[in-house]
């Protein structure tokens, strides 16, 4: 009976061996083909893209209704001077008042598509870019420059805002639909149903109105959000003690003023551009960047460009922060 019993014991500590070797001969195996899925010649080069493009759609998810109050601010008051200045805190309550807690989340499946698109090419364009100056400097025993990277981080971002304007576009007309007289309200569905619609009222050419202030103002923001972020960051790493979490946070800080400083004047005029639609006699109220800066800065005043600076600002630097966070914590 104790033999027996000491066999059956055997025997199944033998198969719970051969298990746990399995399970560990297995859990090699998937790590193994995750590492070689990723170092795949045809995966590795996306993988900045896709990183890019993830990290800017976590954060739209977390600073939508901050946009949402942004673009609500640059189009109060079109066309008048001496109008009320609201406040952001106004705005909140205004939309709020309105609906729900949630109508400050309106757009948000074009904010999602717009990060997809543009926010993965652009990130996905400066990795690129700034791994072939690295390999150019190493080549030649000399150092990336600052004005390297501001020359990175202006391309990229030229290049990606055209990809992505018709989802930029669908994003201002679904976050200023609520401003109409409820008759006149498109009440857009999705950033589908938006694109569509517009197409289909406005012509397809229609999906890229404001694309050059759009251009314009990702170079702009480029020039202050990556390159400053990777000069601040570079800085404080060689003159300061932080931890690389608090030099993040830090020229995350510092970019997202500068970003906001250079880009605000003209995401300013792509918002208003965006916004309009032909009246009856098929006129618009602005026919360009430059009669839109023209325009508001005779009937608003100068200052109106920088109008809502502080929630642009707060909008900005968090931002910058999460994406560059979500980046650098993916493989």
């Amino acid at each position: 009976m104790s033999s027996t019993t000491s066999k059956a014991l055997d025997a199944a500590k033998s198969s719970s061996q051969q298990a746990k070797n399995t399970l560990k001969t297995m859990t090699e195996e998937t790590s193994t083909t995750k590492s070689s899925l990723l170092h795949h010649p045809y995966i590795r080069p996306a993988l900045p893209f896709i990183n890019g493009g993830l990290a800017g759609m976590t954060a739209t998810t977390v600073i939508q209704p901050i946009d949402m109050i942004k673009v609500r601010l640059q189009l109060a008051g079109e066309g008048a001077k001496n109008s009320a200045r609201p406040s952001p805190l106004a705005i909140t309550r205004d939309i709020i008042a309105q609906g729900k807690v949630f109508d400050l989340y309106t757009g948000l499946s074009a904010g999602l598509l717009r990060q997809a698109v543009y926010t993965t090419a652009r990130l996905g364009f400066f990795d690129t870019f700034m791994n072939m100056l690295k390999l150019r400097a190493e080549t030649n025993g000399s150092q990336i420059g600052f004005k390297e990277r501001a020359g990175a981080g202006l391309t990229a971002g030229g290049l990606a805002a055209m990809v992505g304007n018709p989802a930029d576009l669908a994003l201002i007309r679904m976050q200023s639909d609520g401003l109409k007289p409820v008759a006149q309200r498109a009440n857009y569905t999705s950033v589908i149903d938006a694109l569509s619609r517009i197409a289909k009222a406005e012509g397809i050419t229609a999906l890229w109105a404001g694309a050059y202030p759009t251009v314009v103002r990702a170079m702009a923001l480029n020039f202050g959000q990556l390159a400053f972020f990777s000069e601040a960051k570079n800085q404080l790493k060689s003159q300061t003690q932080l931890s690389a979490q608090t030099q993040t946070m830090a020229a995350s800080a510092v970019a997202g003023f500068f970003a906001s400083f250079f880009s605000l004047p003209f995401d300013f005029v792509k918002t208003r551009l965006q916004k309009q639609q032909k009246a009856p006699d098929g006129s618009l109220p602005y026919k360009g960047m430059a009669d839109c800066f023209r325009k508001v800065a005779k009937d608003e005043g100068i200052l109106r460009f920088y109008r809502g600076f502080g929630t642009y600002y707060v909008r900005i630097a968090p931002h910058a922060y999460i994406y560059i966070y979500r980046r650098t914590s993916c493989p």
